[in-house]
C-alpha cells in the first residue's frame, strides 16, 4: 500500500515538459551543443563552440544520463547548482541562467532531472537524488569545485535534491530554497503528520544542514503555501535573512526587484565569510537565543528565583545577567543549601548572599577569627570540626573532609592539634 501511494505521489509530484524545449547534437568537432526546440523561442542559445556554456550529459548511479549546462562567469568566485522547479526544463530556464551568472557573478550549473528534457529515464524521488550527486561529482572532478566553493540553489520540486545534498555535505559554503516545499504530500494535503508514503521529506532534511540557508518564498504562493516557508526558515539551523515578496506568487518571483538585490547581497555574504567568522556568528547567535530565554547556555540557573532580572552561575559571564538584587548572580535564600542549589559553583561563594555563612569564603580562603578554618583538616575530632567552624551554617562536611571524617578514636598520636571552640 506505501508504495502504491508513493508511486501516485509521484505522478503527482513531476509534469515534465513534452515535448522538451531544446535537444542536443554534435558539432563538428564532436562537442556537444544544445538548439532550441522548433515549437519554443523562448530561449537563445550561444552558437555552438562560445566557451562560456558547456553541454554535459553525466551518468548517475541508476544508470541514466542526466543533461547539464555549465554557465563560466570569468569573474565568479563561487558556484551555484540549480535545480529546477516542476514542469520546466533547461531550455526555458537558460535566459535566467544567463541573467544570473551576470548579475551575481557567479558560475552556474543547472540540470534536467531524469525524464525532463534530454535527459533519459523517467523522473521519481530517488533519481532526482542520484541526478544532483552525479552532477555535484561532476563538478568537483571536470571543474574542480568544492563543497566550500558551492552554493545549493532548489526551486519548488528542487528543493528535495538540494537538501538531500546539502544535508550531506557538512562544509557547503550556503543554501537557497526558492518557493521551497516541506514534503511532497504536504503540499497537497496541508497536514502537520508525517506519511510513510511521502516524497521529499525537506522537514527532517532541513535541520542537517549545517550551512546558512536563504529562504524566498511568495507571500500569494497558491502552489506551496507561505507557511512552507516560513516553517523552513525557522527550522535551518544558520537561517538566514528571508526574503518574503509581498504579492509574489509561485512561479514569478523573478520578475520583483528584491529578488535578485537580496540574492546578490547574500551571495556577497557568502564570498566573506569564512571559517572563523562562521564560528562567531553560530556562538553569537546561540547567546542571543539563551539571552531570549532568559537563562545562560549551561543551564545551571535556578528557573525558580525570584529575581526579576536572569541569572548567571558564573560572575564572569558576558551575558550581563547580574541580579542588583541579591548582588551575587544568585537568588536570595534563607540558608547556604539555597544558595549552594542556586549556584552549584563553590568559587561564587566569595560574595554570596546568605546571611547566615559569615566567614568570606569556607570554600576558597576561609578567614575564622579562631581557628581559621583550615586546622579543621588537620582535628581528628568531629565535634572539634563542627564546633570551631565560624559558619554554623556551614555544610561541616565540605569543611572539614579531612580529619572531621576520620572514625573517633582514630588519631595522629603526637600530631593532634587543639582548636579553641567558637562562640558561634
Amino acid at each position: 500500500m506505501g508504495c502504491m501511494f508513493s508511486h501516485l505521489a509521484a505522478k503527482f509530484a513531476f509534469f515534465p515538459p513534452s515535448p522538451p524545449t531544446y535537444h542536443l547534437t554534435k558539432t563538428p568537432d564532436g562537442k556537444l551543443s544544445a538548439v532550441s526546440s522548433a515549437s519554443s523561442s523562448s530561449s537563445t542559445f550561444p552558437s555552438a563552440g562560445d566557451p562560456s556554456l558547456d553541454v554535459k550529459v553525466v551518468k548517475t548511479r541508476r544508470g541514466n544520463k542526466v543533461t547539464a549546462f555549465y554557465l563560466r562567469n570569468p569573474n565568479a568566485r563561487l558556484t551555484l547548482l540549480y535545480s529546477h522547479g516542476n514542469a520546466a526544463d533547461l531550455g526555458q530556464l537558460f535566459d535566467l541562467f544567463v541573467q544570473l551568472k551576470v548579475n551575481l557573478r557567479v558560475n552556474l550549473m543547472g540540470y534536467d532531472y531524469s525524464g525532463y528534457g534530454a535527459s533519459t529515464g523517467k523522473p521519481s524521488e530517488y533519481d532526482t537524488y542520484a541526478d544532483i550527486e552525479a552532477v555535484y561529482e561532476c563538478l568537483q572532478t571536470d571543474y574542480g569545485v568544492g563543497q566550500e566553493d558551492l552554493i545549493l540553489y532548489g526551486q519548488s520540486v528542487g528543493s528535495g535534491p538540494t537538501l538531500h545534498l546539502a544535508s550531506k555535505l557538512p562544509r557547503l559554503r550556503g543554501v537557497v530554497l526558492h518557493s521551497g516545499i516541506l514534503s511532497g504530500l504536504r503540499v497537497l494535503c496541508h497536514v502537520k503528520f508525517k506519511f510513510c508514503c511521502d516524497i521529499y521529506s525537506n522537514v527532517n532534511k532541513i535541520k542537517k544542514v549545517k550551512c546558512p540557508v536563504l529562504v524566498i518564498h511568495g507571500t500569494d504562493d497558491d502552489v506551496v503555501n507561505w507557511l512552507h516557508g516560513n516553517r523552513l526558515w525557522k527550522m535551518a539551523k544558520e537561517p538566514y535573512e528571508p526574503l518574503w515578496i509581498k504579492g509574489g506568487g509561485h512561479c514569478n518571483l523573478e520578475i520583483y526587484p528584491d529578488y535578485i538585490r537580496h540574492l546578490y547581497r547574500f551571495i556577497q555574504d557568502m564570498e566573506n565569510t569564512t571559517t572563523k567568522s562562521r564560528l562567531k556568528k553560530i556562538w553569537q547567535e546561540i547567546r542571543r537565543r539563551d539571552e531570549s530565554t532568559g537563562c545562560c547556555s549551561s543551564g545551571l540557573c535556578r528557573p525558580s528565583c525570584s529575581c526579576p532580572k536572569p541569572r548567571c552561575p558564573k560572575p564572569s559571564c558576558s551575558c550581563g545577567c547580574g541580579c542588583s538584587e541579591c548582588g551575587c548572580f544568585k537568588c536570595s535564600c534563607p540558608s547556604l543549601k539555597g544558595c549552594f542549589s542556586c549556584c552549584k559553583k563553590p568559587s561564587c561563594f566569595s560574595s554570596c548572599c546568605c546571611p547566615k555563612f559569615k566567614c568570606s569564603s569556607c570554600f576558597g580562603k576561609p578567614k575564622c577569627p579562631k581557628c581559621s578554618c583550615w586546622k579543621c583538616l588537620k582535628c581528628p575530632e568531629t565535634e572539634c570540626c563542627r564546633s570551631c567552624c565560624c559558619c554554623p551554617g556551614c555544610f561541616s562536611w565540605l569543611c572539614c573532609c579531612g580529619g572531621g571524617r576520620r572514625k573517633e578514636g582514630e588519631r595522629r598520636g603526637t600530631g593532634t592539634t587543639t582548636v579553641a571552640k567558637s562562640e558561634g
